[in-house]
């Protein structure tokens, strides 16, 4: 079994797209998945599963369009993807919760900052299926627009730095729900 991070999108942000995470749960084991385990209440979820990476996805955004009546975007990684993310962060020495990784799944641009509007002093790099942005001020007040993440959804590297424990720990014994 491969072990899975998947991320939804727009999930529990501004009173909109309420989904308690014991329903995400539940939605992902009716897909059979195994060792489904979230963490916060944000729409992050670790499993494994015999599925492809669309497979996965495709299961999933089916339940959620059953539960919720409408679409809920969804981010699949594998558990070594995520891993890899952490490990490739251009910005480490930034506070993690300060550096987002933008989740997409169309193709990068050449440049990272192709079509960005509303830059101030964030900076932003290219990863390999997401992109790295550091909010030196926070995100608060910030303008920043990436074209490219419209349809992606992002965590801050403290986050990812957990899920992708949380992956690993998959193959190593039980795991604790966040």
């Amino acid at each position: 079994m491969t072990g899975y991070v998947a991320l939804l999108r727009a999930v529990n942000v501004g009173g909109t797209g309420k989904l308690p995470m014991s329903v995400l749960t539940g939605l992902c084991e009716a897909a059979g998945f195994a060792r489904v385990r979230t963490y916060i209440a944000s729409g992050n979820v670790v499993f494994q599963s015999h599925g492809t990476e669309a497979q996965v996805r495709s299961a999933l955004e089916e339940r959620l369009r059953a539960y919720a009546g409408k679409e809920i975007g969804v981010v699949v990684r594998t558990a070594r993807e995520i891993a890899d993310v952490v490990a490739r962060n251009p910005f480490v020495d930034a506070p993690g919760n300060r550096v987002m990784a933008l989740f997409v799944d169309a193709p990068l641009p050449d440049d990272p900052l192709d079509g960005v509007t509303g830059i101030g002093n964030e900076q932003i790099r290219l990863g390999t299926r997401e992109f790295f942005v550091f909010y030196p001020d926070g995100m608060a007040d910030t303008r920043l627009r990436i074209p490219g993440g419209r349809h992606g959804t992002a965590r801050n590297m403290n986050t990812v730095g957990k899920l992708a424990e949380m992956a690993a720990a998959l193959d190593q014994g039980p795991i604790a729900s966040g």
